[in-house]
């Protein structure tokens, strides 16, 4: 008999990468979803295999059924204080009240553990749930996989392929941990699946340096990229408070100041994985920098 895994926040890009994972490993999936989700999503979903339970006010009353029988809670759920906090709460309640085993919160992020409050928003918001969460009986595992890969490609403010450069705040030989968004679905998927897992694990598919990403780009694309370092943490720090204070967005969930405490993070020694939990499943193939920049210079030319 299969086991019965229910994912939150299975509409999002990680959620959806989530369940197809665990459908690959004839998991059993019910995605947990409000009233008003849009119905592509719903479809991709059900294409998958997965079981739709639909809710209208995220109660712990509306929840705890869909709770029932399932071996293992995934919460994929983004979003602010109204997510993280309160919204993951009502989930993990419902959870503990319907005798589910064990809960993986929605982390996915840097090892935060690390790091101390005011440092990061979102950050600091998970750090937040995890002391309500440890309070629980429930076996939780929190999955840490650096920051997403695809990433470099877009958001991350870091790889600039017009001007042909990399971009580097500290020490352009401080290796930085990526993970891709399906390697970090496949690892959770699995975690998922075990009976019993430790309450922390660590991977990264990939840890490189601004100066090795400056080398392959430059091979991979047979241009000359430059590595430009516009400072130190120290002046990172200034211009966080000080595009914190120009442009605050405390509503959004990603404005510009927030991405760069992230990277203010990554270049922080406290972040370094010293040790990595990539060979819990041997099976699993990591993507490489390399590789994902290979593939997107490829989508480029064409």
């Amino acid at each position: 008999m299969s086991q019965v895994i229910l994912v939150a926040g299975a509409t999002g890009n990680l959620g959806m990468r989530i369940v197809k994972a665990l459908r690959t490993q004839h998991a059993e999936v019910r995605v947990v979803v409000r009233a008003g989700s849009k119905s592509e999503h719903l479809k991709t979903l059900e294409a998958l295999g997965a079981k739709i339970c639909t809710v209208q006010n995220w109660t712990v009353d509306e929840l705890k059924p869909h709770c029932s029988g399932v071996t293992c809670v995934v919460s994929a759920l983004a979003g602010l204080r109204d997510v993280i906090i309160d919204a993951q709460k009502v989930l993990l309640d419902a959870a503990i009240a319907a005798g589910v085993p064990r809960f993986i919160p929605s982390d996915y992020s840097l090892d935060f553990t690390k790091f101390s409050h005011g440092e990061n928003r979102n950050l600091d918001l998970r750090r937040e749930f995890h002391t309500y969460l440890d309070s629980t009986s429930i076996a939780a595992t929190s999955i840490f996989n650096g920051a997403f890969m695809e990433l470099l490609t877009n958001e991350m403010p870091m790889l600039f392929f017009k001007q042909r450069i990399v971009l580097h705040w500290g020490s352009a030989d401080y290796k930085w941990g990526f993970t891709t968004m399906d390697n970090t679905a496949e690892f959770t998927a699995r975690v998922a699946l075990e009976t019993m897992s430790p309450r922390y694990l660590r991977i990264a598919g990939d840890l490189i340096s601004p100066r090795e990403v400056r080398d392959a780009v430059s091979e991979i694309t047979s241009q000359r990229f430059r590595l430009f370092r516009p400072g130190g943490s120290t002046l990172l720090g200034l211009l966080i408070k000080l595009t914190k204070k120009m442009a605050p967005a405390e509503n959004e969930l990603y404005p510009a100041w927030q991405g760069m405490q992230y990277m203010h993070n990554m270049i922080d020694e406290r972040s370094n994985m010293e040790t990595l939990d990539n060979n819990r499943f041997s099976d699993i193939r990591w993507t490489s920098v390399r590789e994902l920049l290979s593939e997107h210079a490829r989508d480029i030319r064409h």
